[in-house]
């Protein structure tokens, strides 16, 4: 029977890591093995660790790996691969939770030995009421839509343990992954039942520093490897958007600012990294995408 290691990386997330951790612990398999769970704590400074000890005591198969500073996700993502066993990993945010099923529904593809990575369904918990909340959902509702058709990893992935380690400062680390799947041979699926809870900024100000930071990282995947996220595929995108504003047709203010502040936001990026400004590896964390409940 295979085997699969969840990792999870952290920065001080006590507020959110016992409901991550515990979505995680109660998910059940039955032609694969959870072996381990481990959690990658980055300078963390809060109660994170302290909770994921007290964890320990509940599921053996929970392991702490404390960083003592932080250095980007793309490190701590290293650290899990360099110590996990599985023959599959999967990488959960700290910050999100998984849905009852979610972890079969995302290894089920792998039946499939051409699989190489799966992409998980990330469902926001924002309120739609103010442009923020409402920016988050389409852009999300934007991803799943697309993914039905080519699909766009990020939030929760499970791929092939290859041994390979991610190339250090990288952003985007589910992309890159993605690309040296790919660039092996193998293919890459989306799996919508594949449920994990997250939480996007409340603030606008929040959420244009969250999509630039995350559109410098994209658009630096296709200048240094040539690879283009299919978030930047126009011929995938636009079909995708056009289904979410058939979707949101009654809110056409918010889906114009939405729109907005997206084109802002890979505007700014496209230029960021034209004059080969560093890439936004360790980011400042987002107050407000922390509370999850």
């Amino acid at each position: 029977m295979q085997t699969v290691s969840v990792g999870v990386c952290a920065h001080n997330e006590g507020r959110n890591i016992y409901q991550s951790l515990s979505s995680i612990s109660s998910q059940t398999l039955t032609d694969l093995k959870l072996a381990e769970i481990i959690v990658v704590s980055s300078g963390s400074t809060d109660l994170t660790d302290t909770i994921v000890k007290e964890c320990m005591s509940k599921d053996s198969r929970i392991r702490l790996i404390v960083q003592e500073r932080r250095e980007g996700k793309s490190s701590a993502v290293n650290l899990f691969l360099k110590e996990a066993k599985g023959d599959i990993l999967v990488l959960v945010n700290a910050d999100n939770q998984l849905a009852d099923e979610a972890l079969s529904n995302l290894l089920s593809p792998f039946l499939d030995e051409k699989i190489g990575i799966v992409g998980g369904h990330p469902i926001p918990i924002n309120t739609n009421k103010t442009l923020a909340g409402f920016a988050v959902g389409m852009l999300w509702e934007v991803h799943h839509q697309l993914s039905l058709v080519t699909p766009k990893t990020g939030e929760l992935i499970a791929f092939r343990n290859l041994g390979f380690r991610i190339p250090a400062g990288t952003n985007t680390d589910e992309d890159w992954i993605r690309m040296e799947m790919e660039r092996r041979g193998h293919v890459t699926a989306y799996a919508p039942d594949a449920t994990v809870w997250n939480k996007g900024p409340e603030t606008l100000m929040e959420f244009m520093n969250q999509r630039t930071r995350v559109n410098i990282g994209e658009k630096y995947m296709k200048k240094r490897y040539g690879f283009t996220v299919p978030t930047w595929q126009i011929r995938s995108l636009f079909p995708a958007i056009s289904t979410s504003l058939k979707k949101n047709k009654k809110h056409l203010g918010k889906v114009i600012g939405a729109i907005t502040l997206e084109f802002m936001a890979r505007t700014y990026a496209s230029v960021y990294v034209s004059f080969n400004k560093p890439d936004q590896y360790v980011w400042k964390v987002l107050d407000s995408t922390k509370k999850l409940s």
